[in-house]
């Protein structure tokens, strides 16, 4: 992060430590610094040199904030928020069920006057602003009792599985649980990074290259407004918005993509809550029924893998954060596996280390695929695995991942011809015939020898242990419970002490 980055992220942070005294959240405060730096810059392009069109009502643009104070200000930013969220296109994305959490009008004053008025916001560098708004959404990101960590995809990996996907112009790309947007703007740097990018070609990256769908509201906001700030996206009420605030797993949108680049939300189950007479509540199982899909299930991460693969043209690439459970599941599990290793060629797949997300103890991979037309023959002929997680103990404080531990993966991938990949201490191949053989076709795959088994001496720090631990009862206590759903019993997950 640049100095200047640096500096902007410290004095937005500033404040949001005075409003914090007020018991704000960080997500609270960062989602009023979102409606109040897109109010300004909408502002800044209606001014010289630009001239642009108001996209905001005049009744409730900048101006209209900079003019009031007290109770005044409060009430009139309440109702402007509301009305905003009316708004068809980027303004309702925005701005869809905005709330002001500010209660004390004089640091709304503040906040207004004396730090998002004070500074020129759209004759900044698109670098500066939107790093600065990515170094907020970490810090977010670190406030473990928010939640926010299960959006945030950590930097270092997305950087690396974009450098072995290698986007490029005139590809689109897509997220079907794009978060707070990582992978779309990784893809965008790197194409920006790496081409000489003509007018009509930039055109199309900011326009029509890059989606998203997210679910929550407040992480659709967060994403609509990283990636205008890092210049994706219309400049008027009239362009495509480059995020859909829709669960995308409720139907195939039609479109197919180049490209898919994703991280689905941690967690097994799709359920629906009921609440029943009495107020007793009870949960039931979602299984998703699509056409395009091979197997139904309501476990989200399968889902999520059958739905990329209907998203990608034929010849198009994917990669795919996925749960150990997605590699030996079985039932809807086995099913998706035999799929995908046979339409597609599944070539490669990460084991992650644990300790890297925000949500602790997860342990994921990343699975690579291409998409293929119809063939009698299985596409899937090697895949190849690279463990980075056997003997590796990275923790958020004191050994976070960076770009330089992926060096090796990101050499051996070869993605310029992947025909000449070398094996490797951690990187391993596995041919096709080999794979189905294996209970289940479990693509669990690991050789090293875990040094921490061997002695008390070797075992990983405390928290590193303590959080795998977690890990592994929680899936057990899930699929118990999902046994337990199935045979029409009460389902332990419903159990308050389930989430202490």
């Amino acid at each position: 992060m640049s100095t200047a980055t640096s500096t902007i992220v410290q004095r937005l942070w500033n404040y949001c430590n005075t409003l914090r005294d007020d018991g704000m959240s960080y997500g609270d405060y960062l989602e009023q610094l979102t409606y109040l730096l897109f109010l300004k810059m909408a502002h800044e392009r209606t001014q010289p040199p630009y001239s642009e069109p108001s996209r905001i009502p005049d009744a409730y643009a900048w101006p209209s904030l900079l003019n009031k104070s007290g109770d005044a200000l409060e009430a009139h930013y309440r109702h402007a928020l509301e009305e905003l969220g009316k708004q068809p296109g980027l303004l309702g994305v925005i701005f869809r069920k905005a709330q002001n959490k500010v209660q004390d009008p004089a640091k709304l004053k503040m906040l207004v006057s004396d730090l998002i008025d004070s500074t020129s916001w759209v004759t900044m560098d698109a670098d500066v602003k939107g790093d600065a708004y990515e170094g907020l959404l970490q810090k977010n990101a670190e406030d473990t009792k928010s939640g926010a960590g299960q959006y945030f995809t950590p930097r270092p990996l997305i950087r690396a599985i974009v450098d072995v996907m290698r986007p490029r112009p005139g590809q689109t790309v897509a997220d079907p649980a794009c978060g707070t947007g990582g992978f779309l703007l990784a893809a965008h740097e790197y194409l920006t990074d790496h081409y000489q990018l003509d007018r009509d070609e930039k055109r199309e990256l900011k326009h029509d290259a890059l989606y998203g769908w997210e679910i929550v509201d407040a992480t659709a906001r967060l994403c609509v407004m990283n990636l205008f700030l890092h210049g994706i996206g219309p400049d008027d009420a009239t362009g495509r918005d480059p995020v859909r605030v829709a669960d995308s797993l409720a139907t195939d949108p039609g479109t197919r993509f180049d490209m898919i680049l994703t991280n689905p939300p941690f967690g097994r189950k799709s359920s629906v809550t009921y609440v029943g007479e009495g107020g007793h509540v009870d949960k039931a199982s979602q299984s998703v029924e699509r056409a395009d899909f091979a197997a139904t299930t309501n476990n989200k991460q399968l889902n999520f893998v059958q739905h990329v693969k209907t998203l990608l043209k034929v010849g198009g690439t994917a990669a795919v954060v996925v749960p150990d459970n997605v590699l030996f599941e079985g039932g809807a599990g086995e099913t998706v596996r035999r799929k995908l290793l046979a339409e597609c060629d599944a070539h490669t797949l990460l084991r992650l280390p644990t300790g890297i997300f925000y949500a602790q103890g997860v342990k994921a991979n990343v699975l690579f695929f291409d998409k293929k037309p119809g063939s009698p023959t299985a596409w899937t002929k090697t895949l190849w695995v690279y463990d980075l997680r056997t003997n590796q103990n990275f923790t958020l404080k004191t050994r976070p991942l960076v770009r330089a531990d992926l060096d090796d993966f990101v050499a051996r991938y070869s993605a310029d011809d992947r025909g000449q990949r070398q094996e490797g201490e951690r990187f391993k191949p596995f041919a096709y015939d080999e794979l189905l053989k294996r209970d289940k076709a479990n693509l669990d795959l690991f050789w090293l020898r875990d040094e921490s088994l061997e002695g008390a001496d070797s075992l990983p720090a405390p928290d590193v242990l303590a959080a795998s631990i977690v890990e592994d009862l929680r899936a057990a206590l899930e699929q118990f419970a999902a046994i337990a759903e199935d045979l029409g019993g009460e389902a332990l997950a419903d159990d308050p002490a389930a989430d202490d």
